[in-house]
């Protein structure tokens, strides 16, 4: 039989959840985010033989941007061109809207080591349009501090691209706008940091050692009241000559690189 892409129903839950528990050790939120994503819409899901065994999302953010994410394949069906066909799939999507008024461009982020997502995106004209570090830390490594909840300014976006998790947006009031629904901010000793509401990859609004050092506690004791023993922060490429400090402070990277292990692709559309 033919595999079908359609849109997510509430009733595919429990297949995501199998997907989930079989991909990075079982650490992937697709889960935890299924019934949000339901609801914003955008969301499709590939099914063979009445079996849901692929995933892919489109989110609409500020700047005319499809974001593209959630692109999975269950892992005993992986290798048999499933995963080309969502994104082929989305791609198709992204024109029509972007015929449509809708959108201009269709972006995301992968890991450095995602050799075959990023081989797909050079083959369909998207370009890297900027490179992070995301860096791990355990809360148990900080005497966690609580940081006051703040509401931002547009000028507390010091980034030209903010991440905001996963996901990340250009600099604009529209922005600042999104992200005041999508996450929380926090100051702490005069800093200040932002999380996307029920996630713990944070984003500083300054960056520099003395900045991450006064701010790390405020970010443990956020990522503890969520439940994490461990979180992530996502830092601009321009940190990399910081990197031997950064382990000082008690972050780490997954996997030992001197190079950005986020990449953001953008293909423009009209």
């Amino acid at each position: 039989m033919e595999p079908l892409i359609r849109e997510a129903r509430p009733e595919d839950k429990s297949f995501i959840e199998e997907i989930a528990r079989l991909t990075w050790g079982g650490e992937d939120y697709l889960a935890r985010v299924f019934d949000e994503w339901l609801k914003d819409g955008g969301f499709y899901v590939l099914e063979l033989d009445g079996k849901v065994i692929g995933t892919a999302k489109m989110t609409l953010l500020p700047g005319k941007v499809g974001w593209l994410e959630g692109l999975r394949v269950h892992p005993n069906y992986q290798g048999r061109g499933y995963g080309r066909k969502l994104h082929g799939f989305m791609l198709e999507l992204g024109e029509r809207l972007a015929r449509e008024g809708k959108i201009e461009a269709l972006e995301f982020a992968t890991y450095f080591l995602n050799r075959e997502s990023i081989a797909m995106a050079k083959r369909d004209g998207f370009s890297t349009t900027a490179k992070f570090f995301n860096l791990g830390a355990k809360v148990s490594a900080f005497e966690p501090e609580e940081p006051a909840m703040i509401e931002p300014s547009l000028e507390d976006l010091t980034l030209g691209v903010i991440p905001a998790g996963w996901k990340f947006l250009r600099r604009s009031a529209e922005s600042l706008e999104w992200l005041k629904a999508k996450a929380k901010f926090y100051d702490i000793n005069g800093f200040r940091f932002l999380v996307p509401k029920g996630e713990a990859t944070f984003t500083p609004l300054d960056v520099g050692l003395a900045t991450l050092k006064a701010t790390l506690p405020g970010m443990a004791w956020v990522a503890r009241e969520r439940g994490r023993e461990e979180f992530d922060i996502m830092l601009p490429s321009g940190v990399k000559p910081l990197l031997p400090g950064l382990r000082r402070l008690g972050l780490f990277l997954w996997d030992e690189t001197k190079e950005p292990n986020v990449l953001v692709f953008r293909k423009k559309l009209v």
